[in-house]
């Protein structure tokens, strides 16, 4: 069980303008600024939850999983993280915690992966045969036999973040940060990497929190979605809930052979060409129903589909509401 109530964090800046000037009057008299990235965040995750922790670049998700990872101690307010506070029991907390940070590696650069494991192993004190499950198991299942003998730095991110992820779960945690994890993959590494999140999920009931941009991350892991925003939560609610909250507007494409359109209320020509054409619906305004057949009564409609916001164009929605 995860539990914050009322965190808080405020960071101190550094701000200088260009110029070697600038430089040597920062040395003596140094202007600083304060940005709060946290402001009375409060929820709860339960055991085996998986939850999507989304918002825009600078909202305090990073700095949110730090606090609940023990690296940063906030200015105020409580989070609890199975009975422990993490920045005062760090050596116990880490024990059941693993973390991934796709722009931080905790893989040493010059030498070997499974040289990176062997340290991690000793420094979690896994026993012989845990460690030899797990390492085998992780392998077959985020392909890395071809990786384990290659220094870090000469691994792309692709790879270095499948063998990141798999640092992370060495120890078996019960709780998964996951900070951009999927960053650099590609399409077919992607979905590897989801359907080992999600079968880790099922199979271990593990407890998953998950930042990232790429929605397609969010709608295949999880239900819920929490939404940050200045360093406030703006929103708690599951996907679904989302696209109901959003569901005023669809978007239809047609293909047609002859005819043209004519105005129609509520409903929004976006883009026509070569015998195609993309509309907006507006659902309170007129039904799709009603809205093909009128359109219907001007072209020669030879294929069609509708369909709802994808979750990038819900999430875009969001950040409008709330001025984000």
């Amino acid at each position: 069980m995860i539990e914050l109530r009322h965190v808080n964090k405020t960071f101190r800046v550094a701000k200088r303008n260009a110029g070697m000037k600038e430089a040597l009057k920062a040395l003596v008299f140094r202007e600083y600024t304060q940005v709060q990235a946290l402001r009375d965040i409060s929820f709860s995750v339960a055991d085996g939850e998986m939850v999507g922790y989304i918002g825009p670049n600078g909202a305090g998700k990073s700095s949110t999983i730090k606090v609940m990872s023990g690296i940063l101690t906030p200015d105020s307010g409580e989070c609890c993280v199975d009975g422990l506070t993490p920045w005062k029991s760090r050596k116990q907390h880490v024990r059941n915690i693993g973390v991934v940070f796709g722009q931080r590696s905790q893989l040493w650069w010059d030498v070997p992966v499974i040289d990176s494991f062997e340290l991690l192993r000793d420094i979690y004190s896994i026993p012989s045969s845990a460690y030899r499950r797990n390492v085998d198991e992780l392998t077959e299942l985020l392909s890395l036999s071809e990786l384990l003998r290659t220094p870090a730095r000469q691994l792309s991110l692709g790879q270095r973040m499948r063998c990141e992820i798999a640092a992370s779960l060495l120890h078996d945690p019960g709780i998964l940060f996951l900070d951009e994890p999927t960053i650099g993959l590609d399409a077919v590494s992607k979905i590897a990497v989801r359907k080992f999140i999600k079968a880790r999920n099922r199979e271990r009931k593990t407890t998953v929190i998950l930042t990232t941009h790429d929605m397609q991350d969010i709608e295949a892991l999880t239900e819920r979605i929490l939404l940050i925003g200045r360093g406030q939560i703006l929103l708690d609610g599951s996907l679904s809930q989302l696209k109901q909250r959003n569901s005023r507007t669809k978007k239809l494409n047609i293909s047609y052979s002859t005819g043209t359109f004519q105005p129609l209320e509520g409903v929004q020509l976006v883009a026509e060409f070569g015998g195609h054409a993309e509309f907006l619906i507006d659902t309170e305004v007129i039904g799709v129903s009603g809205a093909i057949q009128s359109l219907a009564q001007n072209i020669e409609i030879t294929d069609l589909s509708v369909e709802g916001a994808s979750a990038e164009e819900l999430v875009v929605s969001l950040y409008k509401e709330f001025a984000i």
